[in-house]
């Protein structure tokens, strides 16, 4: 299977087998970055992170009992 990165537009070949492939094929909305766009986005993340400014808002999970 042939898939681009929606950042760079690079093209590049993956398994047809491959975890990746499936949850491509079974959810369009999913997209697929290449190795070098998820490292460099994880670094500057990172970077942001360590310099204290960055707030990650995630919705507070209740815990139903039932």
């Amino acid at each position: 299977m042939r898939v681009k990165c929606v950042i760079c537009d690079k093209i590049e070949p993956i398994e047809d087998e491959s975890p990746i492939a499936k949850r491509l094929r079974n959810r369009p909305i999913h997209t697929y970055m290449c190795q070098s766009c998820n490292e460099r986005i994880s670094e500057k993340t990172q970077a942001r992170i360590d310099t204290g400014n960055f707030r990650l808002y995630r919705s507070k999970s209740e815990d139903d009992e039932w």
